[in-house]
């Protein structure tokens, strides 16, 4: 794999190498797109580098290059170019995948990537009261809608506030890093 560097503020967590698959250089990919698919259009993937030290110049990440891609079963498999035997694929496993987020799709107005909401502060202003809840750590799907896990505030609270705007979330301000919400603090 040819080392190039790359700015890591400008990748985005896509997917994740799991385990191998098979013993001809195959590898099992979890997918955090959406459809799962998406993964194997992207141009250039970049992969965690776990031996990572940029004070000795070791980068962060790594380019990786692959040859063949597929739905297998409920999940995806890759084949990593140049790469035919099952013990070398296995040290590509248990990393993560990203891609330079100017290559994802544009999207309409009022809709967001989980990463551009994830690390936004989250204030409620229920019945014109304004809390701060702090900010959220992570997205998570449930099936009916997505859901907001934040952390922090002025109580220290984590809350699960359903992503749905509209009804709970009546703004979303990305270049003030703020998210608003109509939520109960008691909740």
């Amino acid at each position: 794999m040819a080392e190039h560097s790359v700015n890591s503020e400008e990748l985005v967590t896509v997917g994740r190498i799991t385990s191998v698959y098979g013993v001809r250089g195959w590898v099992k990919v979890h997918s955090y797109t959406e459809p799962m698919e998406n993964i194997l259009q992207y141009s250039r993937w970049w992969l965690q580098n776990p031996a990572a030290n940029p004070a000795k110049g070791v980068p962060q990440w790594q380019p990786l290059e692959i040859d063949a891609g597929k739905r297998h079963g409920k999940g995806l498999i890759i084949h990593i170019k140049d790469v035919d035997d099952r013990d070398i694929a296995a040290q590509f496993c248990q990393r993560d995948i990203a891609v330079v987020g100017g290559e994802m799709p544009q999207l309409d107005d009022g809709e967001y990537y989980w990463h551009q909401l994830q690390g936004l502060q989250v204030v409620s202003t229920f019945e014109g009261q304004e809390t701060r809840f702090g900010e959220v750590a992570r997205l998570m799907e449930t099936g009916a809608n997505d859901v907001m896990v934040v952390r922090g505030g002025d109580d220290g609270r984590e809350r699960l506030i359903p992503y749905l705007p509209g009804e709970f979330i009546t703004e979303v301000d990305l270049e003030a890093g703020v998210i608003t919400v109509n939520w109960d603090p008691e909740f």
